[in-house]
């Protein structure tokens, strides 16, 4: 064989070799590598009904959140293919001077661009919720993703630092503590920066916090569908309905879960209570049974009520 052929052979199965290689790495020549599976859940009315479940595991490096969807629903589109319509044919609307829309949250926490620019780094939570939203634009954390954000973080931050900030919090801080570790969250001692934090106690030691203290300027301004109000020595909760209207007052012992975010910060969550029996039992929803598909979690004498109330 000339010396020549012998080489260009050799040269184009090296080619052939890197091409291989490259195409296997997902360096630009395929849709990138695979990525942990992510869980899709698709509901409506503030979680109130469920209509998709599933995880995902044929997710690549080049999937976005509107990818994912389309893949296991029909979707309709606006804007340019950035903002979503429609899933399974329900789709924006206004009536009667309201507005419905689809919105989403990763990892428990608001999107804040398309979902065709919301690209998937694997393992997320995504949360589709079809609801009105007339009276409250903006929901900026939720509960319902447990245990996100704190085990994979948000926005693409990776896994962040967690802060149980004990406020007179008693045993249910360690009772926290230990089910977030459990839950596979990095509890950090002290405040890191970037932490998420969670803060354990009665309302009237939790809501000196600013971020806590945006529930009691209203849902407008936390995204939390409670009222919490000064009863004599105490608090007392209301829960609210969807246009901000009081539709339960609960009684002495009524825990609460919620999450909220001030400005670009971390979210936060309160595991609160109107006294320490409702902190203990607000801590007791901390798993996926308790909190799953919900915005926030009051809880009294052992029965769960989902906010906003239904």
């Amino acid at each position: 064989m000339p010396a020549r052929l012998d080489a260009t052979r050799r040269c184009a199965a090296a080619a052939i070799a890197l091409v291989s290689a490259f195409a296997a790495a997902g360096c630009g020549l395929g849709p990138g590598d695979r990525l942990e599976q992510v869980e899709l859940t698709v509901t409506r009315d503030y979680g109130a009904g469920e209509l998709l479940s599933r995880e995902i595991g044929d997710v690549a490096e080049s999937d976005t959140v509107m990818r994912v969807l389309e893949r296991d629903a029909e979707i309709a589109t606006r804007y340019g293919g950035g903002f979503v319509q429609s899933i399974d044919g329900l789709e924006a609307d206004r009536r009667e001077g309201r507005y419905w829309d689809w919105l989403y949250y990763v990892n428990g926490v608001e999107a804040s661009v398309g979902a065709a620019g919301y690209e998937l780094d694997g393992g997320e939570a995504i949360w589709w919720d079809y609801r009105d939203w007339t009276d409250t634009q903006r929901v900026p954390a939720v509960v319902g993703s447990w245990p996100h954000p704190f085990v994979d973080g948000y926005e693409g931050a990776g896994r962040p630092p967690v802060a149980v900030e004990c406020m007179a919090g008693g045993s249910a801080c360690d009772e926290d503590r230990a089910r977030l570790e459990q839950a596979g969250a990095a509890v950090a001692s002290g405040e890191p920066e970037g932490a998420i934090r969670v803060l354990v106690g009665p309302w009237e030691r939790v809501r000196l916090d600013p971020a806590a203290a945006l529930i009691e300027d209203g849902m407008q301004a936390s995204g939390v569908f409670a009222q919490l109000d000064r009863d004599g020595e105490g608090f007392e909760l209301r829960g609210l309905d969807q246009e901000g209207e009081e539709a339960r007052r609960f009684g002495p012992d009524t825990g609460l879960v919620a999450a909220t975010r001030r400005y670009a910060a971390p979210p936060v969550w309160v595991v609160t209570g109107t006294s320490a029996a409702g902190v203990r039992a607000a801590s007791r929803l901390l798993d996926k049974g308790g909190l799953s598909d919900h915005y926030a979690v009051a809880v009294e004498g052992g029965e769960e009520t989902p906010l906003p109330v239904r």
